[in-house]
């Protein structure tokens, strides 16, 4: 377990005869209580499959049902029970290609965080341009890795929303320097981000079946394999 921030935690998981994932997918964690009450919610995998441990970064939601225990009770050894992969609309393997446009709002960088390793992991050479929006530099996941992801050839741009200088995801950032090359967008983000970020790419051109969007909250479903995982 890993604490991102100070309401952010990344578990990793051991999880046998998980069947592999590709880089952007979600699972589903389950929790049953001990009077026997379900509780179910997804989040993204933010490791890449190549990966020794299969990760979840988890953000604390005071009047959650589920992210309350993963990201503040959860401890080494425990088990919950987990549903996936799922979600391959929202995924990349480099076997697709690039460019690629990644472009995440707060924790819609988890799964952009799974592309980003695993085009690293595979070697690849794939032109990759990050757009981040956090709060504050505080809020960035991911810090101690965004030097070796630059060093990797990805270009990184932060903007912070409420700390000097303060800017928002607009269409004049988004506009460069990909225009005409017809990349791969994924947006991630909460709600609003997600659905500006997604018009701005729209009216700059880009085709509308390029543009992979997930919105925080959207209902996902899997039929896919059911196993265990234990935290570490």
């Amino acid at each position: 377990m890993r604490d991102e921030t100070p309401r952010v935690r990344t578990l990793a998981l051991d999880v046998p005869g998980w069947p592999g994932h590709r880089a952007g997918q979600h699972a589903d964690v389950r929790l049953t209580s001990d009077d026997g009450a379900v509780a179910q919610r997804p989040y993204s995998i933010a490791s890449a499959p190549e990966d020794p441990r299969l990760e979840l970064t988890v953000s604390l939601l005071d009047d959650g049902e589920v992210s309350p225990w993963l990201a503040r009770e959860a401890r080494p050894g425990d088990q919950l029970e987990l549903r996936g992969p799922v979600g391959s609309a929202f995924s990349w393997h480099v076997g697709d290609g690039g460019p690629l446009l990644l472009v995440g709002g707060g924790a819609g960088l988890v799964p952009l965080r799974a592309m980003v390793r695993h085009r690293i992991a595979q070697g690849a050479a794939t032109e990759t341009r990050l757009v981040v929006s956090a709060r504050t530099r505080d809020d960035l996941l991911y810090a101690a890795e965004h030097g070796d992801w630059i060093a990797a050839g990805v270009s990184l741009e932060v903007t912070l929303t409420r700390a000097a200088p303060r800017r928002r995801v607009d269409a004049a950032l988004l506009s460069a320097p990909s225009a005409g090359a017809r990349p791969h967008v994924f947006v991630c983000g909460p709600t609003a981000f997600a659905e500006a970020a997604a018009e701005h790419l729209l009216d700059l051109g880009h085709a509308p079946e390029r543009v992979r969007v997930e919105r925080f909250g959207g209902a996902l479903k899997s039929t896919n394999s059911i196993g265990f995982a234990k935290s570490r």
